[in-house]
């Protein structure tokens, strides 16, 4: 098959899913970057708009943060119809990047779920929030940057420099610390992290306080259309290309009371982030609102292409990735030493999908 890069949506045929189910054909598409027509699909698909269920829909509020685009698939659960499909009346809130406001709001009951960066959340969760883990909802949107005029091209150039962030305990901070250390550089000793504002961050670097900028999508993708700018690393590389970067939270006592809406809220989710895969458009315009003003759908269509929505484990995969964030996070110091990883995951997850 010719693959037209110009236009991959043209690359996805029903010819092509021919010899695979639905989800695999998606899978296979979000891995190459095309985008899946809905038509492509029978009248009985999944992606197919649908009507609620008979009966009450289930009041949810769900937390999520209106400026991350990596996000978009809640609002398309939202604008197509997919969380009444599963018999769910869905308030979004928007929490912003607060993560331990969300956190606290899911735990105490103001709000029955959020999604939110893994790197940000598995610390909070390892101090003891009534938040369990139920699915991974996509890879990337973390980014390290730097002006080409900075001289810095590799991590290992990184020793001794200074590396801007948005906050002490932003997940690119996490993220960067983790792979300095595979690397062989102390992510406390011999780097210097510099707090500022996130719309400093670009005038800092410009003015040689620091040398790179550790941050995520859509500003650290836009960044990259500057010819100033080269991305050093980022979450999808140097052994991440299969690693979740979001995750799905929901209350503990919404999946011990009430275990069917937890799962139906988890599913939706979950046929929000396979819609995106086939259509990255209706995701882009579903989230155009929230976006820059000076951004268009085709603009946002690139910045979800560049991540890996095709990728949300479930089960003893989820369960293997938060493990293993959870060894690095105490390498690096994130996490106590008394943590033990395959613990701390096994007690943060929750399996609401094989009930």
């Amino acid at each position: 098959m010719t693959l037209n890069l110009k236009n991959p949506t043209a690359n996805a045929t029903g010819s092509l899913i021919g010899g695979l189910d639905r989800r695999s054909f998606l899978k296979t598409a979000g891995a190459l970057g095309l985008a899946a027509p809905l038509g492509a699909f029978s009248a009985n698909s999944l992606l197919a708009q649908t009507t609620a269920p008979a009966g009450e829909l289930k009041k949810i509020k769900f937390a999520t943060n209106a400026t991350a685009i990596c996000l978009a698939p809640v609002f398309v659960a939202q604008e197509h119809g997919i969380f009444k499909k599963y018999g769910l009346d869905v308030e979004l809130v928007n929490f912003g990047a607060s993560t331990e406001a969300l956190l606290e709001a899911i735990a105490t009951g103001k709000a029955d779920g959020g999604i939110g960066m893994a790197l940000r959340w598995l610390k909070a969760l390892e101090q003891g929030f009534d938040v369990k883990i139920t699915a991974g909802t996509h890879g990337g949107c973390s980014r390290l940057v730097a002006l080409k005029s900075a001289g810095i091209t590799t991590l290992s150039q990184l020793k001794g420099k200074t590396i801007g962030i948005s906050d002490l305990a932003s997940p690119g901070k996490n993220f960067f610390s983790i792979l300095l250390h595979k690397e062989g550089i102390d992510p406390v000793a011999d780097v210097e992290w510099r707090q500022y504002p996130g719309e400093l961050l670009q005038l800092a670097a410009e003015k040689g306080e620091i040398h790179a900028i550790a941050d995520g999508d859509p500003k650290a993708y836009f960044w990259l259309q500057d010819p100033k700018y080269i991305q050093v690393a980022s979450n999808l590389d140097h052994g991440f290309e299969n690693r979740v970067c979001c995750i799905v939270g929901l209350r503990g006592s919404l999946i011990r009371d009430d275990l069917p809406t937890a799962t139906a809220l988890t599913r939706a989710l979950l046929e929000a982030q396979d819609w995106t895969v086939a259509k990255p458009e209706d995701a882009a315009r579903a989230f155009l609102p929230n976006a820059p003003k000076d951004k268009s759908v085709e603009d946002l269509v690139g910045v979800l292409l560049a991540q890996t929505h095709n990728h949300n484990p479930t089960g003893a995969d989820l369960r293997q990735e938060i493990a293993l964030y959870a060894q690095e996070l105490r390498d690096v110091q994130v996490f106590k030493n008394s943590t033990d990883p395959h613990e701390f995951a096994d007690k943060v997850y929750a399996d609401v999908l094989s009930a």
